[in-house]
């Protein structure tokens, strides 16, 4: 009940003229930001910071975090539309969300994607509402251990993304890891497969190659298809909503463990909405009855990426305001401004400072249901996007992936190396081998190896610590269950007398 109160207290706050001016002005920006490839949610709240420097502290972490809903909600329209991430998260997104444009539902595929990432932020700011401090002390209990048992339980449930031979997909996931590894070494800091290069030292980023991989990919091998650029190309009507809404009652599950998986993975320190994405993706895929349909355009895939995203979001805030910890690099920018604005997060905050935290979890619902009504009213704005002819478009798309490139570190070494990953994602798709195998690997691989590493220093060398504490072993068991779960099945057919289940099938073909 004192909850309540303070949140009513809150809302009084938040709903102040100028509160919801910042607020709608923060989402609008972020939607900007996150339907420009590149150039991220993080990246946004650090440009915009200064704005903030002169306004109330409340007033600032509305805006900051506003911009964080809208790149949430924005980061999903180029995905689906143009197949080109407009954010980290949104690569799982295109893996149906695309497929579902292209066969002329659009409305549907963008629907998909903001109704079911509203409602699970909405869950998520109950949780932060009523379960912040217990939800974070249980999170600090989280090492490298963890971490590691987390993420190998992420990968185990990506060994279906590829399509075709389990041989092509392994192929995949090793370019990945090995694109990943370019740089200068975590733990001594030797350079890594850099050839003498300095240009590379800083390594690959799995934005750039992503926008190459799929945005300039698509256009080569759309290029050699006719020139025909195919997406959607009908307007969004009422029942595309309705359909969204049944599947979501239908698949209730799906969105429910999206929800709770992204809350609890943005939760823990260092993660953010990336991992739960990609993690949501795989597990709704796993435990789906009809998992060969991922990866052809259904809506349950993009529900699946999309509500563990927006999840991750609210979580990854709750550490920062209850314990000081970011729970995410997006978080982390919010954590400065905190500083600057004189004030020091942790448990005292909510004592010292009552009105502007009980003023900022107000503006979360605020934010997102702002963030809702601007998407869904522009929906036939986006959807009606791909009926652009192909000679206008494509330009466009190219003028998009070059600004998202060059966006990353303002350099014109990911211009080529946006050219490279291009003709890479050509190829791939002229000879059927998956992308998102790679893609995958080079977005998780970073804090995978970190996580290892980090945990073999602490044990000296040994792999017993994963199953020496017990939140680390209870996950490595659920990975490695789901590693060697496709041949233990096979094995058990065998002995049945039963034929073995299709390599094919096993790797996801579509």
């Amino acid at each position: 009940m004192e909850n309540l109160n303070h949140l009513f207290h809150g809302f009084s706050i938040a709903f102040s003229f100028w509160n919801i001016v910042w607020a709608a002005s923060g989402v609008i920006l972020g939607i900007i930001i996150g339907v420009l490839p590149g150039l991220g949610g993080t990246s946004g709240v650090a440009i915009l910071m200064p704005l903030t420097f002169t306004i109330p502290p409340t007033s600032g972490i509305i805006f900051l975090s506003s911009i964080y809903w809208g790149a949430l909600f924005g980061g999903s329209i180029t995905s689906i539309l143009f197949n080109i991430p407009g954010e980290p998260w949104s690569v799982a997104t295109m893996f149906d969300g695309h497929p579902l444009a292209k066969k002329g539902k659009a409305g549907v595929a963008l629907t998909a994607a903001f109704l079911p990432g509203f409602f699970a932020s909405l869950i998520s700011i109950i949780l932060f509402t009523f379960f912040a401090p217990p939800l974070a002390n249980v999170a600090l209990q989280f090492g490298p251990p963890e971490n590691f048992a987390v993420l190998l339980l992420a990968f185990s449930t990506f060994a279906g993304l590829g399509s075709g031979s389990i041989f092509k997909t392994l192929i995949s996931t090793c370019i990945g890891f090995l694109l990943t590894a370019v740089g200068l070494d975590i733990i001594s800091g030797h350079p890594r497969l850099t050839f003498g290069n300095i240009q590379i030292l800083s390594g690959f980023s799995f934005v750039t190659a992503t926008i190459g991989l799929y945005g300039i990919g698509e256009i080569l091998y759309a290029a050699e298809e006719s020139l025909k650029f195919e997406g959607a190309k009908v307007w969004v009507k009422l029942r595309d909503i309705g359909e969204v809404i049944v599947v979501l009652a239908r698949r209730a599950q799906i969105f429910i463990q999206g929800t709770l998986l992204g809350f609890w993975i943005g939760v823990m320190p260092g993660t953010g909405a990336t991992p739960a994405s990609f993690l949501s993706y795989g597990v709704a895929k796993r435990t789906s009855k009809n998992p060969e349909q991922f990866g052809t355009g259904i809506p349950e895939g993009v529900m699946a990426t999309e509500s563990a995203a927006h999840a991750a979001g609210i979580g990854s805030l709750l550490p920062l305001v209850t314990l000081g910890i970011p729970g995410s690099p997006t978080a982390a920018v919010m954590l400065v401004g905190m500083y600057i604005w004189g004030l020091q997060p942790g448990p005292r905050l909510f004592l010292d400072k009552p009105d502007f935290v009980w003023g900022f979890i107000a503006s979360m619902y605020i934010g997102n249901i702002i963030g809702l009504i601007l998407c869904l009213s522009l929906v036939p704005f986006f959807a009606a996007i791909l009926r652009m002819p192909y000679a206008i478009l494509t330009p466009l798309i190219v003028l998009l992936c070059v600004i998202g490139a060059y966006t990353v570190n303002n350099s014109m070494l990911d211009i080529w190396l946006l050219l490279v990953f291009g003709v890479m994602g050509y190829l791939f798709k002229k000879f059927n081998y998956p992308i998102a195998p790679l893609v995958v690997a080079m977005v998780l691989g970073d804090i995978t190896e970190n996580a290892l590493r980090q945990s073999l220093i602490m044990s000296d060398g040994s792999f017993a610590i994963f199953f020496r504490w017990p939140y680390a072993a209870f996950f490595m068991t659920i990975a490695l269950t789901l590693f060697f779960l496709p041949a233990i099945l096979n094995l058990a057919k065998r002995f049945r007398g039963q034929p073995p289940t299709a390599t094919a099938e096993l790797s996801g073909d579509s």
